[in-house]
């Protein structure tokens, strides 16, 4: 079966839109008076349009960049169950994940009391931090290129976090793996949920997108043939 391809010159057209919004992306990080510093565009972000949307474009067979998935948010939570007992233990978790994402997390409660957990309603009992545009690229790169190696016995990212829409969820048991925080300042290992949400729509475009930005997946081995049984 013959499969579709993008002829020469429409792909290269499609390469220098995509080299276009990397530009356009640049351009607007200009200082807005006079002796201010530039803001300089993430790496990741810079990446994405000049390398990642048109490898996509070619992967995916789409025609226009503005279809290209697109990483729209990271999403980072974490519980602070002790806090019930020691409300410090809250101050702590918020200065930890201030340095980690370079955001001031929001203080999640709890919306209704149980009873048999000693949780009344609107105890506070986790954090959550939403990062976008360069702050979303850096963390990203971060994470990425330094936290994710410096997990204990590494052997790459499971495939199986996606969620049948794109979005890819990741749990991490210990905030150590982040070079911001100090085990001596910080000898309670907290767990933690990173959500990825994208405009991937499928698994298989969501794990491509983070795939090209260098997130390490483990390798999904290829279903066995299966024997067909002999006449008897």
């Amino acid at each position: 079966m013959a499969e579709t391809k993008m002829d020469k010159s429409k792909a290269q057209g499609l390469k220098t839109q995509a080299e276009k919004a990397a530009r356009d992306a640049a351009a607007k990080a200009v200082p807005k008076a006079e002796g201010e510093t530039p803001h300089e565009v993430p790496r990741m972000k810079t990446r994405y349009f000049k390398e990642i949307v048109p490898a996509l474009l070619e992967r995916l067979a789409l025609a226009n960049p503005m279809e290209a998935p697109r990483l729209v948010k990271i999403v980072l939570n974490i519980g602070v169950s002790d806090a019930k007992e020691n409300i410090q233990s809250l101050d702590v978790a918020r200065d930890e994940v201030a340095l980690i994402t370079g955001q001031q997390p929001q203080v999640r409660r709890a919306k209704k009391s149980i009873s048999n957990f000693k949780l009344r309603q609107g105890m506070p009992i986790g954090l959550r931090v939403t990062l976008r545009s360069d702050r979303m690229y850096e963390f990203l790169d971060r994470l990425i290129s330094i936290s994710v190696p410096r997990i204990r016995d590494f052997r790459g990212l499971e495939p199986n976090g996606f969620d049948g829409a794109g979005n890819f969820n990741l749990g991490l048991k210990e905030q150590h793996i982040f070079p911001e925080i100090s085990m001596e300042k910080s000898p309670r290992a907290r767990g933690m949920n990173i959500t990825f949400v994208t405009t991937a729509g499928t698994d298989e475009a969501g794990l491509e997108l983070l795939t090209r930005f260098g997130m390490p997946f483990k390798k999904r081995n290829p279903a066995p043939a299966k024997k067909e049984l002999a006449a008897a």
